[in-house]
């Protein structure tokens, strides 16, 4: 009975789209540096929770809970899949190894008072890692039966999914650079820049966040154009709805990056905006991870169309 691998590796993937929130949130508030020691706060396991405090510990203590789960949902694959699917054991251990750089990089976040490029490679490391957990999660939970599709659909949503995901990943990765630099207020309207639809780009700070948003309408348009390929190609249903919601999340984050911007970096709408990123990253892996995993349960012969 190979299931609680399944469920593990699902609850990994929540945990830590819940952990990429709390750390966007932690930012939001300036908790950054509650807790200017690591990895103890304020040279002990128990701070006292409140304030800026709270916020930074929680996200230190959520960090290692996901560490924890992780080497449980480690060790329960290994037992039900080492004989089967080995390469699910080893795509594990890669995550671990992922989990414990990035928790370094946490600490050298603190150690080194939030330099920008740890910052953002902290950040990164999170979604690389939240990218392997959606593989993980994808790849054992997905039914040929339930999701079965043409070979030409199968390779036509790999392509297309697998293309747009690196897209939303380099532009989190650039949106990470625009909040650790302080470029998120560079342009501090919205949706035009300094009063231009194309500001002057002299300052640097400007140029990031104006191609931040640049991109922003480019990863709008590749997702948008995923749901609609789904509609007219006739996916599988599930393809089609998770690409629907991809296309849906995309409106609201251009949405989210606007409410940031107009309300000064509020902490609720700067934080959703991380949220819901790492969101629509998320289901365009499972998406490609589907891709690839139909492509191997193809049979050997086609049927005619009817």
């Amino acid at each position: 009975m190979e299931t609680l691998h399944k469920r593990a590796f699902t609850v990994t993937v929540i945990w830590t789209l819940l952990l990429l929130y709390l750390g966007s949130v932690v930012y939001a508030t300036h908790s950054s540096l509650a807790c200017p020691d690591w990895p103890t706060c304020r040279g002990t396991m128990m701070p006292v929770m409140t304030g800026g405090v709270f916020w930074e510990h929680l996200h230190r203590l959520v960090a290692g809970g996901l560490i924890l789960m992780f080497l449980l949902a480690t060790w329960i694959a290994w037992k039900e899949t080492r004989s089967t699917r080995p390469w699910i054991f080893k795509a594990c251990l890669a995550g671990i190894v992922l989990l414990l750089v990035q928790a370094v990089f946490g600490g050298l976040t603190v150690i080194f008072k939030l330099p920008p490029a740890v910052s953002t490679t902290h950040l990164t490391l999170a979604l690389l890692f939240l990218s392997l957990a959606t593989v993980l999660a994808s790849a054992t939970t997905w039914s040929p039966e339930s999701e079965s599709m043409p070979p030409e659909i199968a390779a036509g949503l790999r392509r297309f999914a697998g293309a747009t995901a690196g897209l939303v990943l380099f532009q989190c990765i650039l949106g990470g650079l625009v909040r650790h630099l302080g470029a998120a207020m560079a342009c501090p309207d919205a949706p035009l820049c300094q009063g231009h639809f194309v500001p002057p780009l002299d300052n640097v700070l400007v140029a990031i966040h104006f191609f931040h948003r640049l991109t922003a309408l480019i990863v709008a348009f590749a997702v948008i154009s995923l749901s609609a390929w789904a509609l007219r190609v006739g996916a599988p249903r599930l393809v089609r709805s998770w690409a629907s919601w991809a296309a849906v999340l995309v409106l609201v984050q251009i949405a989210l990056g606007f409410i940031t911007v107009l309300t000064a970096l509020a902490a609720v709408p700067d934080s959703l905006h991380t949220l819901v990123a790492a969101s629509i990253l998320a289901i365009l892996v499972h998406l490609t991870t589907i891709g690839w995993m139909a492509r191997d349960h193809q049979p050997a012969t086609s049927a005619p169309d009817v």
